[in-house]
């Protein structure tokens, strides 16, 4: 679809879509940090409510995500939890790292970034024991 742009008394047909302008100071804009805070340990029951009331306890919890099983539903023993404020999470570490909760001792530290992992995998790695025909001349 083509959208007619008016630009300076003449009309210009373009096939790109119409962004409305959005303008700010460099004031108004606020870059947020958020510290991403990895809790490991957790036991197969635990919720996200037991986990966010233990680090309310050090300051305001801005999200809290316990990892499920895609299958099952159930928890996959460990979790993330956000915090705005760098003091109090790191408070929070030191606190909880090695409490127990559900009888498991806890270890909690700040999450480190996801490494991008290379493509393509699958497919035959050579080595190993196999006893296929090595002759491709089929």
């Amino acid at each position: 679809m083509t959208v007619p742009l008016i630009q300076a008394s003449r009309i210009v047909r373009t096939n790109r879509p119409i962004l409305p302008a959005i303008r700010c100071s460099a004031n108004s804009r606020k870059e947020t940090y958020v510290k991403n805070i990895f809790v490991g340990n957790l036991s197969f029951g635990a919720t996200e409510d037991a986990v966010r009331s233990m680090f309310e306890a050090y300051g305001k919890v801005d999200r809290v995500n316990v990892v499920t099983d895609r299958d099952t539903g159930r928890a996959r023993g460990f979790g993330f939890v956000e915090m705005d404020v760098d003091a109090e999470a790191e408070r929070a570490i030191a606190a909880l790292n090695g409490r127990d909760l559900d009888g498991r001792a806890l270890s909690i530290n700040e999450a480190k970034p996801k490494e991008q992992r290379s493509g393509g995998g699958g497919g035959y790695r050579g080595g190993g024991g196999g006893g296929g025909r090595q002759n491709s001349r089929w």
